[in-house]
C-alpha cells in the first residue's frame, strides 16, 4: 500500500516498515546513509535507487516530522 508518493508499506515487506515503493529499501536505511554523509550518487548507486525516489524519503521524513508532537515529562 502506497502511504505517500513513492514510499510503501505492506507487512510482507520488511515487516511492514516504510520502503521506497517497487524495492525493499527501507526509509530508515537510506536516510541514515545520507546522516553518514553518503552522497546521492553513492546511495543511488549502492541501492539502485533514483535521486527521485531519495527526495521522496526526505519528504516523507519531513512529513512525517511535522506532525510529531514533543511533550515535556516533570
Amino acid at each position: 500500500m502506497e502511504i505517500a508518493p513513492r514510499i510503501s508499506a505492506d507487512e510482507k515487506v520488511r515487516f511492514g516498515k516504510p520502503v521506497i515503493t517497487g524495492t525493499r529499501v527501507p526509509v530508515e536505511l537510506i536516510l541514515g546513509k545520507l546522516a553518514g554523509g553518503m552522497t546521492y550518487e553513492e546511495v543511488m548507486g549502492e541501492y539502485e535507487i533514483t535521486r527521485e525516489d531519495i527526495l521522496a524519503v526526505l519528504d516523507y521524513a519531513a512529513k512525517t516530522l511535522s506532525g510529531e508532537e514533543i511533550r515535556a515529562v516533570g
